[in-house]
């Protein structure tokens, strides 16, 4: 796709990510075997990631109970790396996630977890790095190399492997094969359109706080939304669960204040988060809506069209909406979205003591 706003390197990779779709999936989804056999005669499935690896781990999680019927959580490396502490993990397979394979916490708690009995998969962008080779099985993602900071293909290539992950552990393992099949085609179709990404992005420049609120399946994609306004935008903003902000935040929702939701077209969400915008609107918030059906957009003050894919497949269109809405946001507070100050592209945490 050729684009004349590819001033940015990071607008560049967001643009490469439908191709990126098609050679993920075309890559992983022969494996769902692999992944089958090293989770028999296993219950659960425990993530273990960081940033926005730890976002495409929520995604996972979701699609991993709500469509297969199998137990997901989420690891806190620290008990690995720090506490040191020896749990019994020979009935959990063990999914770990690192775009560069290379976060040295995540490769460390991948071999804690081997040593207490888990099964290991690992996945990354980079086919020879420390986390893929001292795996069981390897879910390689087919971004290619990606150059800005802010995570952007390599990102939505592994909302693909949590795919690959969950419907290898579903009764029906090619189910969703054809929502899949849409994405990439949706997502070229966002990248082109860009519709109401450039008056969100107007909108949030003028606002000093903002809160993004998604549930459920897009619950990762609130958060990763959040991170990138964050990290690339240089704003302070908060992430929060619908259930979260009802139950306590939303008292200091005022006017002057933006809300970001995100919502699929369909599920049991989309009421709920369809009523909170009007809330949040009775409070005086200006509301961005990502996503959702026509309801949805009208009880927002602002719409930025999503993705037209069902709940269980709609985070992997909806984070590009996010994406361009950040990386416009960017260029009009004149900041430099390839490179975020005191931003670095291989994570790092403290060392184990």
């Amino acid at each position: 796709m050729s684009s004349t706003r590819s001033a940015t390197q990071m607008l560049r990779e967001m643009e490469e990510q439908p191709d990126a779709v098609r050679r993920t999936l075309e890559a992983l989804l022969p494996l769902r075997s692999e992944v089958a056999g090293l989770f028999a005669g296993r219950r659960r499935v425990l993530f273990v990631a960081r940033g926005s690896s730890d976002n495409a781990a929520i995604y996972g999680r979701y699609l991993l109970e709500t469509h297969a019927g199998v137990v997901g959580g989420l690891a806190a490396p620290s008990v690995a790396t720090h506490y040191r502490s020896e749990l019994d993990l020979t009935d959990t397979l063990v999914v770990s996630v690192s775009q560069s394979g290379a976060t040295e916490e995540i490769v460390a708690t991948q071999d804690w977890a081997r040593s207490c009995g888990g099964a290991t998969v690992a996945v990354a962008n980079v086919a020879d790095s420390p986390l893929v080779r001292a795996a069981d099985l390897a879910l390689v993602t087919a971004a290619g190399p990606e150059l800005a900071v802010p995570a952007t293909k390599s990102y939505l290539a592994q909302l693909v492997a949590m795919a690959v992950v969950a419907t290898a552990l579903a009764p029906a393992p090619t189910a969703l094969d054809g929502e899949l099949g849409l994405v990439a085609g949706e997502v070229e179709r966002l990248l082109e359109q860009r519709s109401g990404v450039e008056e969100a992005a107007r909108q949030l420049a003028t606002t000093a706080y903002t809160v993004v609120s998604g549930r459920g399946l897009m619950m990762g994609t609130a958060l990763e939304t959040a991170l990138k306004l964050e990290e690339t935008c240089l704003r302070p903003v908060r992430g929060y669960s619908y259930a979260d902000l009802r139950h306590g935040p939303i008292s200091v929702v005022t006017a002057g204040m933006t809300a970001v939701l995100v919502a699929a077209p369909d599920g049991p969400m989309l009421a709920p988060m369809t009523e909170l915008a009007g809330d949040l609107a009775a409070r005086g918030a200006t509301t961005i809506g990502i996503g959702g059906d026509a309801g949805f957009a009208g009880a927002c003050s602002l719409a930025v069209a999503g993705p037209d894919l069902p709940e269980a497949v709609a985070p992997m269109g909806a984070i590009v909406a996010s994406q361009l809405v950040v990386e416009a946001l960017a260029r009009e507070l004149g900041l430099d979205p390839d490179n975020p100050r005191g931003l670095a592209k291989v994570t790092t945490t403290d060392p184990a003591s």
